[in-house]
């Protein structure tokens, strides 16, 4: 069997690595391996995090929601019950907008809500 070199494609790998981790600390950012390994996790934690991120957000519309409603005499719970029951479909996203850019449209919303 003839003998197969693979320095060319070895170094073009190690090379294709080095720059993912330009940046990292200590041997992770030097050493193939180390640098390999912080990639795979990297890549992981990357992915989790892009679902964790989502969650994040509702919580902290739902808060924004919640610290007008509280000005209003209401509470974020019932309030979310009253519009189901009413059929309202606007999302907590487009509500904590209003809530902090439109506060007039938001009133409205809650008056119909509350009626």
């Amino acid at each position: 069997m003839s003998r197969v070199k693979g320095g060319v494609n070895s170094l073009k790998n190690r090379r294709n690595v080095l720059r993912k981790v330009k940046g990292y600390r200590f041997g992770r950012s030097k050493k193939e391996a180390a640098a390999y390994e912080a990639l795979v996790h990297a890549g992981k934690y990357a992915f989790a995090h892009r679902r964790d991120k989502k969650n994040d957000f509702r919580r902290l519309w739902n808060v924004q929601i919640g610290v007008v409603l509280k000005e209003k005499g209401l509470s974020y719970s019932k309030f979310i019950g009253a519009m189901k029951k009413k059929n309202i479909l606007i999302d907590r996203k487009i509500m904590a907008n209003l809530a902090e850019l439109k506060i007039d449209s938001f009133n409205r919303l809650i008056s119909e809500v509350t009626k």
